[in-house]
């Protein structure tokens, strides 16, 4: 699951995979970032990285005139932020789990040779089939507290099938039809019990969300969605 075993460590290995990829997400129409789920914001800090990124990896490819130690250690540096910031985000979590991603998708990112290969493995080829129960609680400036419960657990927590809590929402007055709807943002939460911060701006509109069970090394295995949780943002 961890993006460090996705994104090489390696600076000639990485250089491919941050130049691939940042040129992936901004392509399509709609972009690729965008059918995946993945922000304008997000975008333009992994960009950030490729741009930081290639001069300074043209300055290490000079071994003779330009290479030098400061030039390394800074190539490292934008490395461990790219790491960093997918840990953080989720981003490669997230095309894995989206319902739009493709092989191609995971091929590029590296997602194929991890959770892919994962589940030809699988500790199981059952499907999750329990539903989450959910309370939705909104605590003001747009943060709603979201707790997790199993059909038995009398505290909220991740099923024992299960790794962590995907959800697909939205914000606004009209609720989408189904988990698939077009337009809807997804995460991950590794524990039972998350808060989703909205923005102060969101107040006075709802929030419509779906929640499964799934693990992320067995994506094909996830629950199945539970119904549609509506709650007033304050």
């Amino acid at each position: 699951m961890s993006g460090s075993t996705r994104i090489s460590r390696g600076i000639n290995e990485f250089n491919s995979y941050i130049t691939t990829t940042s040129s992936y997400l901004a392509a399509g129409t709609p972009t690729n970032a965008s059918r995946l789920g993945i922000t304008e914001a997000e975008v333009a800090i992994w960009i950030a990285f490729a741009t930081t990124w290639t001069p300074l990896f043209a300055k290490y490819c000079d071994k003779k005139n330009s290479r030098t130690t400061a030039v390394r250690d800074q190539l490292l540096v934008v490395i461990d932020q790219t790491v960093d910031f997918d840990q953080t985000n989720h981003i490669l979590d997230r095309i894995a789990s989206s319902v739009n991603a493709t092989v191609s998708d995971l091929e590029t990112f590296n997602i194929k040779s991890g959770v892919l290969k994962k589940t030809t493995h699988s500790k199981s080829s059952t499907p999750i089939t329990e539903s989450i129960t959910v309370t939705l609680q909104p605590i003001g400036g747009g943060l709603v507290q979201i707790k997790c419960y199993t059909s038995t657990g009398q505290r909220a927590g991740i099923l024992d099938d299960a790794d962590t809590v995907h959800y697909m929402y939205a914000v606004g007055t009209t609720p989408p039809l189904s988990a698939d709807a077009d337009g809807l943002k997804s995460g991950l939460s590794t524990k039972g019990i998350f808060s989703l911060d909205l923005g102060a701006s969101s107040s006075g509109k709802y929030l419509y969300i779906y929640l499964r069970w799934y693990d992320t090394c067995y994506p094909t295995l996830a629950g199945p969605w539970c119904a549609l949780q509506t709650t007033l943002i304050v």
